[in-house]
């Protein structure tokens, strides 16, 4: 589904092109056919691609403006084939301010695969926040923060690393 290529790129990290998957908040627990801020998607797609600007990022959202009108059946298809995607990309990051779903689905699946995780969320005790991230952020400033002082980096690396993922 990703077409990223596997050398390693001459960025500030020494990471392998990676492919980011940017899940979050849409519906939420909202009963009508709405949908929460989005803002976050475009700055979240920025702060990556500023520190990662080999890495392939994908938002769901960018493809998909008007999903809240599919009919059911091209709503179950894009539904289904993102949490397919979640299994094939090296970094999840997650924007959850308040309970998702969908984005808890997104998160189990990139972890069941060996996904790197990080996720942006006040819920911190939320047992999908705790136990499916590499690491929570309380908000986007303290994501940013890691991303600058290469907190984020380090862990993608420690995460990824071929010799963690040797059977023990």
């Amino acid at each position: 589904m990703f077409n990223a290529p596997t050398t390693l790129h001459p960025s500030h990290h020494s990471l392998p092109t990676m492919l980011f998957f940017i899940a979050g908040i849409m519906q939420g627990s909202h009963t009508a056919s709405l949908m929460h801020g989005q803002d976050y998607r475009l700055r979240l797609t920025q702060l990556l691609e500023s520190h990662f600007p080999e890495a392939e990022i994908y938002d769901p959202l960018a493809e998909h403006k008007t999903s809240l009108g599919y009919d059911k059946l091209t709503g179950r298809e894009v539904f289904f084939r993102h949490n397919l995607m979640c299994r094939e990309v090296d970094v999840l990051l997650a924007f959850i301010p308040e309970a998702s779903m969908g984005t808890a689905i997104e998160m189990w699946e990139a972890h069941r695969h060996g996904a790197a995780i990080f996720t942006i969320s006040p819920m911190a005790h939320n047992w999908a926040v705790k136990f499916l991230s590499h690491a929570v952020y309380a908000d986007e400033a303290d994501f940013e923060a890691a991303l600058r002082n290469g907190d984020v980096a380090r862990r993608i690396e420690e995460i990824l690393s071929p010799e963690r993922k040797k059977p023990t």
